[in-house]
């Protein structure tokens, strides 16, 4: 579970209808080793009293790479979905968790064909690539499901601000509320904000004080999906939000100077706004000029169907 907020972690389980896990792991914040030294160690012991058969890891936290490394060491197969993503910055914690996981994985399983393409030059063998679509799409297809809210009447955008990059650095993040604090003034914001961006945000004591941005507790899965699905535009530094905009034909600007999901940049809706947030103003400015909404984009096993076809992948070796 990524998200280590207990009340984030509980309303997840509840949103998607999960049965509540068989195992907590209790690992809770520390430092990207610490994270991933006790998830090693307990992950260990759950492996060698379940002996399961395939080991699968999602994503780039540190809970797939702990899990990936326990596996392996002792000797059990791992299948790797989200496989081949890459942003090509060693900088970022994720890339080194990307790089390592795909290393010694059994199956990669990948959400498209560009990254089956980018594990091939990296000369992963043929037979272990597998394009299978993007299980996150399931979960945001099963969400909108669910689903009773109205389309919003009154325009507005949404942000979700969360990556050390970004929140850890006291003066960058400060410069980044004073230019959505001007955004603002263009079109109301909706920050719905992380555990992690609101304890810096507390010890900068800058914490914007203009009305039109409403600051709320981290939302519930279904509920920040319909402010997702109902926003002009998303602001953000999340992969996963990048390409959940992506099949909902939302504008996305992501903060951040590169992204592991560049699918949603050549075929999506999303824009890398960089490292300047001045250049978020112009681009915010840009879409609400723009009378032409984002079309939906309809990418390949984008389609509500990934998980079928990992557990048929699964069930063939």
């Amino acid at each position: 579970e990524q998200h280590y907020d207990w009340l984030m972690s509980q309303s997840h389980l509840k949103d998607l209808q999960l049965p509540k896990p068989h195992f907590n792991l209790g690992v809770g914040r520390g430092t990207q080793a610490q994270q991933t030294a006790k998830c090693l160690v307990a992950l260990e012991k759950v492996f060698l009293k379940i002996q399961p058969d395939w080991v699968v890891v999602v994503g780039d936290v540190n809970s797939t790479l702990a899990a990936t490394l326990a596996a392996k060491k002792l000797n059990l197969r791992v299948a790797h979905v989200e496989a081949g993503l890459r942003s090509f910055d060693r900088n970022m914690p994720e890339e080194i968790n990307r790089l390592a996981t795909d290393a010694i994985s059994d199956l990669l399983l990948t959400h498209s064909q560009e990254a089956s393409q980018q594990l091939l030059r990296e000369g992963v063998s043929k037979s272990k690539v597998h394009f299978v679509g993007n299980v996150m799409i399931d979960s945001l297809f099963f969400a909108r499901g669910l689903s009773k809210q109205k389309q919003s009447i009154k325009p507005y955008g949404l942000v979700t601000l969360h990556r050390p990059s970004n929140v850890d650095d006291r003066i960058r993040l400060l410069s980044i509320m004073q230019v959505l604090e001007q955004v603002s003034k263009h079109i109301p914001l909706i920050f719905p904000v992380h555990p992690r961006t609101q304890k810096i945000l507390k010890t900068l004591n800058a914490t914007s004080a203009h009305a039109l941005i409403t600051k709320v507790e981290p939302l519930p899965y279904l509920s920040f999906v319909d402010a997702m699905a109902n926003a002009n535009f998303v602001i953000t530094d999340s992969g996963g939000v990048q390409e959940e905009t992506t099949a909902l034909g939302v504008p996305c600007l992501t903060l951040r100077k590169n992204t592991e999901r560049s699918i949603t940049v050549t075929r999506g809706t999303n824009t890398i706004v960089g490292e300047d947030p001045k250049r978020l103003l112009k681009q915010v400015i840009r879409l609400i000029g723009s009378k032409n909404k984002s079309p939906t984009r309809a990418l390949p096993k984008w389609d509500g169907k990934t998980a079928e076809r990992i557990v048929a992948l699964l069930e063939k070796f």
